[in-house]
């Protein structure tokens, strides 16, 4: 239990600081024999803000429900 509740805080604090990311992906539009047409599109991955929020609060339960679990 102790794990998991470490594992989501770190989530959180890193969904808060990183809003989401962008990456590139290359298509291929056209084919012809030895020419080649492509083209780069790109796309973005995002969450909102409260999600971290969600994922932190998430952890912190989880380490002290745990902790009185043991005791």
């Amino acid at each position: 239990m102790k794990t998991l509740g470490i594992v989501l805080i770190v989530i959180g604090i890193l969904m808060l600081i990183f809003r989401g990311f962008s990456f590139t992906k290359e298509k291929k539009v056209v084919d012809l024999g030895p020419v080649e047409i492509n083209k780069k599109e790109k796309h973005g991955v995002g969450w909102p803000v409260y999600a971290g929020g969600i994922a932190l609060c998430a952890g912190v339960i989880v380490l002290v429900a745990g902790r009185k679990g043991n005791g």
